[in-house]
């Protein structure tokens, strides 16, 4: 769906950037999307008190119900790559939560300028 390659080259270029933030543990922001039922035994409390015990790096939450038994979960999250995502498959792994995805990006820094050298 991009109208060149070029588009396409340099979102691939991008999401290496941020996978590299990840690995070297630096500060990126993600969206976590989660679908669960709300009826599950104590889930929401759980869900609830994971968000407080993660030191404020919970950006904002916005909750709706989708039907009688499941709702939607968007967080937002900011911290250090390896937090996020251990913090993000705690919540995708608790019994009740339907499918989730999390998605990562770079903390707003653009990234450090490669230098390529050519041999000659």
């Amino acid at each position: 769906g991009y109208g060149n390659r070029s588009e396409a080259i340099r979102d691939l270029v991008r999401d290496h950037f941020v996978e590299e933030d990840v690995v070297s543990n630096r500060v990126i922001v993600a969206t976590l999307t989660l679908v669960y039922d709300h009826h599950q035994p104590k889930l929401s409390e759980q869900l609830i008190d994971a968000q407080h015990d993660y030191r404020g790096k919970v950006l904002a939450t916005t909750h709706v119900h989708l039907n009688h038994r499941n709702c939607l979960e968007v967080i937002i999250l900011k911290g250090r790559g390896t937090d996020v995502k251990e913090f993000s498959n705690h919540l995708l792994s608790l019994k009740g939560v339907k499918h989730g995805k999390l998605v990562l990006t770079n903390a707003g820094k653009d990234p450090k300028p490669r230098h390529f050298h050519q041999h000659e």
